[in-house]
Formats: structure tokens, sequence, C-alpha cells
């Protein structure tokens, strides 16, 4: 078995260490560049991204302005629909459910976390699977785990772009997903494990047991707990691929699962935080509206 590095297209940044460094913010202006091109040779359909933005968190507003100024960017339109974190969860539904009805709406996105109070579920079942651009209705998650046609959640897409597009060999590759979320690490399971990706997937979690002997094996690592500085370079075998899907603020400021600066002395393949999986989620979230409208009969095939 090769190492997951000797694959990699020659000219990519390395780091001190010699790791292969997965840059979220160029791969996502290429997808982005890439969607753009598609529309403008389709005629330039007006492909459409509606965000809910319930409350006043400023991360939150500045998650969705940047998704928006990503969607103008792909030759999107997109619509931001804001209200108050008192709305109410009957306002919420209704705008939601208008959204859902409205054919020139193609992705519908709810910012979450919502406000306390409020039913998040009992929103996201409003979403028709093939408007849920975020992947993460009941329905969309069915056809994942049945491997049928439909939307998958943003983040663990992102992650199979970047694998892709570094040239990074997965099938009959051992790989660990540290997490079990539904955001993140079973959809991420999934996906490495679908025919033709071919991975071999653990996931472990807060009980698995010798969790540096687990990811030692492995060829992938993922840490997706949102655990500052989980992974270290004793849970990396040498050449290893590490993506570090997990966030954290702390004083420092903002901080992934894997401690970087030990890891990518020995990694094969290592992304930043921030600037890996961040960039990737929204870009992956404008490919997701482009394949809702297809699934629409919105945009050619």
């Amino acid at each position: 078995m090769s190492d997951p590095i000797s694959s990699a297209p020659e000219g990519f940044a390395r780091t001190a260490g010699g790791a292969i460094v997965m840059d979220g913010n160029r791969r996502r202006d290429e997808m982005v560049s890439e969607l753009a091109s598609n529309i403008r040779a389709a005629g330039s359909p007006a492909v459409c991204l509606a965000t809910v933005l319930v409350g006043d968190d400023a991360p939150s507003q500045r998650y969705v302005r940047n998704k928006h100024l990503q969607a103008a960017k792909a030759g999107m339109v997109s619509r931001n629909e804001v209200l108050p974190a008192d709305a109410g969860q009957a306002r919420v539904e209704d705008v939601v459910s208008a959204l859902a009805a409205d054919p020139e709406v193609h992705g519908i996105l709810v910012q979450s976390p919502l406000p306390p109070g409020y039913d998040e579920e009992a929103v996201l079942r409003l979403i028709p699977a093939d408007k849920d651009v975020d992947g993460l209705t009941s329905e969309s998650m069915g056809r994942l785990v049945r491997g049928l046609p439909g939307l998958v959640g943003c983040t663990p897409l992102g992650v199979m772009r970047l694998l892709e597009r570094y040239g990074v060999p997965t099938s009959g590759r051992r790989a660990v997903v540290v997490g079990r979320s539904m955001l993140v690490g079973l959809p991420l399971t999934l996906l490495l494990a679908r025919k033709g990706v071919d991975a071999t997937v653990t996931i472990a979690h807060s009980r698995t047991v010798d969790l540096v002997d687990v990811c030692r094996e492995a060829d992938i690592v993922v840490g997706a707990v949102g655990q500052a500085g989980l992974i270290t370079a004793a849970h990396v075998k040498p050449g290893a691929t590490v993506i570090d899907v997990g966030i954290s603020r702390t004083e420092a400021g903002i901080v992934g699962d894997v401690d970087f600066d030990a890891v990518q002395a020995v990694a094969g393949h290592i992304t930043p935080m921030p600037g890996g999986t961040g960039p990737m989620t929204i870009a992956c979230l404008l490919e997701n509206t482009l394949t809702a409208a297809r699934l629409q009969g919105a945009f050619p095939l």
C-alpha cells in the first residue's frame, strides 16, 4: 500500500514538517469558480439559495453573510429571511413553509442553532428533501443510508471534496472518524464507506478505549468532536492524512481537534484550522444548491 502522500499533485504548500497543507480557501475558490462556469454555460438560470436567520447571534450573522457572498460569486441568486429572536415558532415555520412551496427557491438553509425555546427539528421537517441543502432532514439521511440520489451534509461532503482534490487514495484504506454526530461523524462514515470510495471506516467516540492505538492504524484520521487538541502526534502514523473538523473557541482564538503544530511533523496531509474544512462547507452548500436545482428539474443534468 502506497503512502497517501505519494499520489498528491505537486506544487501544493507544505508545512515546516513536510505535510501537504489542504487549503480549504483555495479549493473553495476553485469550486465556486467551477459552479459559476457551469451556470454560465447553462444560460445563467436563476439558481436560488434561501437562508433563514433567527436572532442576532454575531457568529451566525457572519456565517450567513459569507454564504451569500460566495453564492453571488457562483452566479447564484440568494435570499436571506431575517427574523427577530422572539419571532416565535409559528412565524419561523410559516417562513420556511413559504420557501418550501416557492418554485423559484431551490435550496433552503435554516441557520443553526436557533435561539433557545425553538423546536428546531419541527422546523427542519418542513424542508423538502430536494431543497435540504444542509442534508439534515430525516429523509436526506435515509437517502444517504440507502445509497439513493439526494443531498448530503455540507461538512462531510467538504471533507470528501478535499480528499478528492488532493489526490488522497481511499479505496482499501483505513479511516477513523472521531465523533459520531448526525451533522458530521455518521454521514461522513457512510460517505467514506460507500461503493466507489471503499474505505474501511471505524467510528471512535468518548467511550472508545485506546484512542491513540485506534487512530495510529488509520491512513485517514478525522477529528470531529469539538475538543481542542484531542488529536496529537501520538495518534498519527507517519504519512497519514489528518482532517480537522472540530471547532473550539479559546482565549487564544479558534482552534480545532488537531494539535496542528505537533501533527504537521508526522502527517502526509493536514488541514489548517481555520481555513480547512470551514470554507469547503460553504463550497459544498453551493454545490448542493445546484444539485437541488437539478433534482427539481430547474437546471440541466
